[in-house]
């Protein structure tokens, strides 16, 4: 008969826990050690579950102050989780919104015969739509220094 690795682990655990029993200790010295050693066990057996972390605020974290016309706009947001660390999210996780424009994943398409002044973006947590963030952006009106 073959064994799955988490019925070996418990095989394992087993054994240990006979062996103990074997061992001529008071009934109180069994207990406590038979917990212990299920407790290290548990504790290391691979394949337990992590708990995921939740994003608890989003961010834009922009590369630049203006939009450009004719152009894909990438749009960074930023999701910050629980355990302080910063997480970047895509369209898989985030809707875009756009007051005058249309978005292609994280990109923000501007047409060039664009007519506005600016631009106002909103992203929604996917999973959690009550936390969201608007921001109105500028659009670039001065060209591109020669190089």
């Amino acid at each position: 008969m073959e064994y799955s690795r988490r019925q070996k682990e418990m095989l394992t655990i087993k054994r240990i826990v006979h062996f103990a029993s074997h061992l001529h200790l008071n009934n109180i010295m069994y207990r406590r050690m038979r917990i212990a050693l299920l407790a290290l066990f548990i504790g290391l057996m691979p394949g337990q579950p992590l708990k995921a972390q939740q994003v608890d605020s989003i961010a834009f974290h922009l590369y630049t102050d203006s939009l450009k016309k004719g152009t894909h706009n990438y749009i960074n947001v930023d999701g910050l989780q629980s355990n302080g660390r910063w997480l970047p999210l895509t369209d898989k996780e985030l809707e875009f919104r756009s007051s005058d424009c249309y978005f292609l994943g994280n990109n923000l398409v501007i047409p060039a015969d664009f007519k506005g002044k600016k631009i106002t973006i909103t992203a929604i947590l996917r999973n959690k739509t009550a936390l969201h963030i608007e921001r109105t952006i500028w659009i670039k009106i001065l060209p591109d220094p020669d190089l």
